[in-house]
């Protein structure tokens, strides 16, 4: 045993509850991505909203991700929501604004990967999500610096103090400076469905923008 190690995780597990055909994909990925987030709420995913969104920064090519919560799916691509003024993200998105998300649903053994360019929505899109949030967590949008550097969470929870103090007669919470709808148009997604022995089903599908037709190819595992 190398002693340098601290884990080794030896492969011990075996997909083998569905599989993935060329003749079983919609010719839109929206669409197929639609129908496997409806399976994937039904199998009783936890969180199945939860994904990893890849940024990556100009000049330098360092690439950061984190889990975020994805909100809305429309026509035109996949939406986060999240503070674009002060975070780690928004200063990588204006010196590169593409970016990736990836899905992972343990109970169904998938995972869908979008790789895109990001635009903004509206502040009125980004304004109609935010009136759904729950008041406090309005209140913590309006309160945290997102990514800077606080001295502690006595500091942080005056700040939230703050904000509640200042929104205490104002029933609705204007939306924060900076904080909005982010969408991935996607350029590209990948649907892949474990299989056994690590033979696994994957499909791509890519254009070159939005008016072209998609293409789907099958990929080796």
């Amino acid at each position: 045993m190398n002693k340098e190690r601290f884990i080794f995780a030896p492969a011990t597990k075996q997909y083998t509850k569905y599989s993935l055909s060329r003749s079983s994909l919609q010719p839109n990925p929206l669409s197929q991505f639609n129908t496997w987030y409806s399976q994937a709420l039904e199998s009783g995913e936890p969180l199945a909203e939860s994904c990893t969104l890849s940024t990556a920064s100009l000049p330098s090519g360092r690439v950061s991700a984190r889990i975020v919560l994805f909100k809305e799916l429309d026509r035109r691509g996949f939406i986060v929501y999240s503070n674009w003024q002060t975070s780690k993200k928004a200063f990588d998105v204006k010196s590169n604004p593409r970016a990736a998300i990836t899905f992972f649903w343990k109970v169904l053994e998938r995972q869908v990967r979008v790789e895109g360019r990001t635009e903004f929505v509206t502040p009125e899109e980004s304004l109609a999500y935010f009136r759904t949030r729950p008041r406090e967590s309005q209140i913590g949008a309006h309160a945290s610096p997102q990514s800077q550097i606080v001295k502690s969470r006595e500091e942080l929870e005056q700040y939230v103090q703050e904000a509640r103090e200042k929104f205490k007669d104002v029933e609705d919470i204007p939306l924060p400076e900076g904080w909005g709808g982010m969408r991935i148009v996607p350029e590209e997604i990948e649907f892949w469905q474990g299989r056994d022995n690590r033979v696994h089903d994957r499909f791509s599908y890519t254009r070159e923008n939005e008016a072209s037709q998609w293409k789907i190819e099958r990929l080796a595992p």
